[in-house]
C-alpha cells in the first residue's frame, strides 16, 4: 500500500527542513514525499529542493488549497498529511497504515504533542487529547448520531479514493475548522479512527502567539460551527 506525505508550507524555511527529514526517515518501504510551496515569499521552495521529495506550486494562499495541490499529485493509495512544524516518528506509517486493512476505514488521526510547550501545558493537552477528543470523535460517529469525527489536521492518513469521491478538500476554508470539515465528509465513506499509538510531536507555537485560551477557544468554536452546519445542497 504505497502512501504520499503530503506537507503544506507557507512561508516555513526555518522549520521544513527538520519536517522533511523526519518523514523521509520513515521505516515504511513504500511512500514518497511531496512539498506545497504555499504562496511563499521566503526560501521555502529553496529549503525543500535539495531533498529527495516533490516539490509544487500552489500560488493560492489557504491550507486547503495547498492540500488539495498535493492530493491531485499524490501517488498513494494513501495520503498522510504533515504540517511543516511536525516531526514524525520513524514508525508513524507503519503505524498508519495498519488501520487500513481493515476496508472500512476511511482515515485515521491521533494526537498532538506540543515538543515545545511549557510543561503544564504539553502534558495537560495531550491528556485532553488522548481522553476526550478519541471519546467524543467515537461519540459522534455512533448509529444515531453520525455527526461527523475528529480529525487531527497535520497527522492524519487518509484514503485517497475517499477524498476523490467526495471531491477532494473544501478549498472555500482558508484555515480554521479545515480539518472537521474533511473528518465530517470522511465520514461517510467509512470509519474515521482516533489512536492514542498516533501521537505527533508538533511545534506550540500558534498557542504561543495567540495565547493558549484565545486559540485553544477559537478551534473548539470552529469545531462545534463545521460539526453541526448544515450540508449545502
Amino acid at each position: 500500500m504505497r502512501i504520499s506525505i503530503v506537507i503544506p508550507a507557507h512561508n516555513e524555511e526555518t522549520l521544513l527542513a527538520n519536517t522533511i527529514r523526519a518523514a523521509l526517515a520513515q521505516d515504511y518501504p513504500d511512500f514518497d514525499v511531496i512539498v506545497v510551496n504555499n504562496a511563499s515569499t521566503d526560501r521555502t521552495a529553496q529549503v525543500a529542493g535539495p531533498f529527495p521529495v516533490k516539490v509544487v506550486h500552489e500560488p493560492r494562499k489557504g491550507l486547503l488549497w495547498a492540500r488539495e495541490c498535493g492530493r491531485q499529485n499524490a501517488s498513494g493509495e494513501i495520503i498522510a498529511n504533515l504540517d511543516a512544524d511536525c516531526l514524525p516518528e520513524p514508525d508513524w506509517l507503519r503505524t498508519g497504515a495498519g488501520f487500513f486493512r481493515d476496508a472500512r476505514v476511511a482515515a485515521a488521526t491521533g494526537p498532538y504533542d506540543y515538543y515545545d510547550g511549557e510543561t503544564v501545558f504539553r502534558q495537560g493537552s495531550l491528556l485532553l487529547q488522548k481522553t476526550a477528543y478519541w471519546l467524543v470523535s467515537r461519540l459522534i460517529q455512533s448509529p444515531g448520531i453520525r455527526q461527523g469525527a475528529i480529525l487531527i489536521g497535520g497527522n492524519n492518513f487518509i484514503r485517497a479514493a475517499a477524498l476523490r469521491k467526495t471531491g477532494g478538500y473544501n478549498t472555500a476554508i482558508l484555515f480554521y475548522g479545515e480539518d472537521t470539515d474533511t473528518a465530517k465528509r470522511m465520514s461517510t465513506c467509512g470509519r474515521v479512527i482516533f489512536s492514542n499509538r498516533l501521537v505527533m510531536k508538533t511545534s506550540a507555537r500558534r498557542f504561543k502567539a495567540e495565547g493558549t485560551v484565545r486559540l485553544g477557544a477559537r478551534y473548539i468554536a470552529c469545531f462545534f460551527k463545521t460539526i453541526f452546519a448544515k450540508e449545502k445542497k
